[in-house]
């Protein structure tokens, strides 16, 4: 008894610290997973789902990170399913050998650290872990609790897991053969019918995607090599249980599997989560939550050295107004530290549309985020993006078309109420330009229409604030981006607007050291202007 209760003891503990996990330590991974999706609750929704082999798992899977929008339910759901993972297995183990009583309990964490793991590639979906836990439950049901029906139950049950479950049905064909042996060789010859029968059914899907799955990661035709490193782990857990139940010193056994289940979260942490990558998404996460003093001050300690980065900081203190004094104590990419020209993936733009949208150029914002949902490698879309699209479309006054995105987040969870707020606004210029955000930006906005290409980025920045000299942010950009390009004369000429409508007291010090650094020809000592000039025209 006081094993069992040991044991449920550990389990719980294991939930507490994968909880603590993604809330304390990587609450920037959630909010990436969740902006990359829009769970609706729809009927087309879900038929559209369940129209592919794991549908289920991958329509249930986003209704679960639709959750990751508040951090703790997200990391709360994370560790129930880490939990489920854990016991699932165990009970696999207990009854291939293991016992209820057996020492080796604490091998059955090592597929959920493993999990942690793979997760730590933001590709991985979270279908992948679902399909996994339908699997598991199904060999479970068909082992312990249907061993008298096993023929009839395996013949509903393979068709209804690769349906539901995708490829991973292989996992419970190779448990069954374990289990049964040679009796259950059938069951590989139905999943393999099912296999063959999707690629006629679907010839519009690579070949690779259906053998591998088709919802178990984000970027097609590309697989996280965990991903079959998990299935066959448990597969070795619930074959070698019963050896590890032979062994005499159990004190030693249970040190045995501690060391190696410390080793592996050690290099799940170390190797699954790179630094850089993560400190980046964070920023994006707080920039998403305009957090601009968070961002500052990690960036003071440790700033990752390419142009997203830049482009988050260079944003956090433009609304601090501290870009003209700090600017250049950061690191600084070249001429796309500011603004970043398009890149054609569903990442790297952005900060850089988020920052054209508190500039006011709200056409580029919505072109950038309507290129950024487009990029979105397995063709779902974004909450975050099609928010902020209709409220470039509602400060634009084009009612019509922002209804239509209005009218999908209505069919959401978390972005209901806001869409239902925002609908109020639909075809009333008066509470549209009464309201602190929008009202706002369409007076900063520019009045014409036109096109521009991005290395006269600089030049619509100033027009920007031309169309409206309150607008300080565009003028910190705009002399902040002449700085970036090296134009001298342009930048001097304009240092009157500084004076006349920056609203500073006195000039700002990182204005005082450019005009340094130009005066003295790049030999001021200290210079952080001079140092990134330095580094512009390839000197050390």
């Amino acid at each position: 008894m006081f094993l069992k209760y040991g044991q449920w003891g550990l389990s719980m503990l294991w939930g507490v610290l994968v909880f603590l996990f993604w809330w304390l330590w990587f609450p920037q991974a959630l909010s990436f997973q969740e902006q990359y999706q829009l769970f609706l609750f729809s009927s087309d929704y879900f038929s559209e789902r369940m129209s592919l082999p794991g549908g289920l798992s991958d329509y249930l899977s986003e209704f679960l990170v639709q959750f990751h929008y508040i951090g703790w339910l997200g990391a709360l759901v994370l560790a129930v399913l880490s939990v489920l993972l854990q016991r699932l297995v165990w009970r696999l183990m207990a009854h291939q050998g293991a016992g209820e009583c057996s020492g080796a309990y604490l091998l059955s964490f090592v597929p959920s650290v493993l999990s942690i793991w793979m997760m730590g590639d933001e590709s991985v979906l979270l279908s992948y872990t679902v399909a996994l836990l339908l699997v598991l439950l199904a060999a479970v049901v068909a082992v312990c609790w249907w061993k008298n029906r096993r023929s009839w139950f395996d013949l509903l049950v393979v068709p209804l897991l690769y349906f539901i479950a995708g490829p991973l049905v292989w996992l419970y064909v190779l448990l069954r053969l374990l289990h049964e042996g040679k009796r259950a060789w059938w069951t590989a010859v139905v999943a393999l019918a099912c296999q063959v029968l999707a690629y006629f059914l679907l010839p519009q899907w690579p070949v690779k995607m259906i053998a591998f799955g088709l919802n178990y990661y984000r970027t097609p035709e590309f697989y996280n090599h965990l991903q079959w490193v998990l299935p066959l782990v448990i597969m070795f857990l619930a074959a070698s249980t019963s050896w590890w139940n032979r062994l005499r010193n159990k004190k030693m056994a249970l040190s045995l599997q501690a060391l190696l289940l410390l080793a592996l979260a050690y290099l799940a942490v170390s190797l699954g989560y790179d630094a850089d990558k993560y400190e980046v998404i964070r920023q994006d996460w707080l920039v998403r939550q305009e957090k601009w003093s968070e961002i500052i001050d990690r960036a003071s300690r440790h700033q990752v050295k390419d142009a997203f980065s830049c482009n988050c900081v260079n944003l956090a203190l433009a609304m601090e107004r501290r870009l003209a004094d700090s600017m250049f104590d950061f690191y600084q990419s070249g001429e796309d530290a500011l603004l970043m020209p398009m890149q054609r993936d569903m990442t790297s733009n952005i900060p850089t549309a988020e920052a054209f949208w508190r500039l006011g150029m709200v056409n580029s914002a919505r072109r950038y985020m309507a290129d950024l949902q487009e990029s979105i490698l397995n063709a779902r879309k974004s909450g975050r993006f099609t928010k902020r699209i209709a409220e470039c479309l509602i400060v634009n006054g084009q009612y019509t078309l922002a209804d239509k995105h209005l009218a999908l987040l209505r069919q959401s969870l978390f972005y209901r109420s806001w869409a239902h707020e925002a609908s109020a606004l639909l075809y009333h210029d008066d509470r549209v330009a009464a309201h602190p955000v929008y009202g706002k930006l369409r007076q900063m906005r520019y009045k014409d229409d036109f096109l521009y290409s991005y290395p006269e980025i600089d030049k619509m920045l100033g027009l920007l604030f031309v169309n409206n000299q309150h607008n300080t942010v565009a003028l910190d950009y705009f002399m902040g981006q002449l700085l970036l390009k090296g134009d001298v004369p342009s930048f001097m000429q304009y240092m009157s607007w500084v004076q006349q409508y920056g609203g500073y007291q006195f000039m700002p010090r990182g204005y005082q050291d450019a005009v340094k650094c130009i005066q003295s020809h790049g030999e001021a000592a200290g210079s952080a202007y001079g140092a990134y000039v330095k580094k512009k025209m390839g000197g050390n």
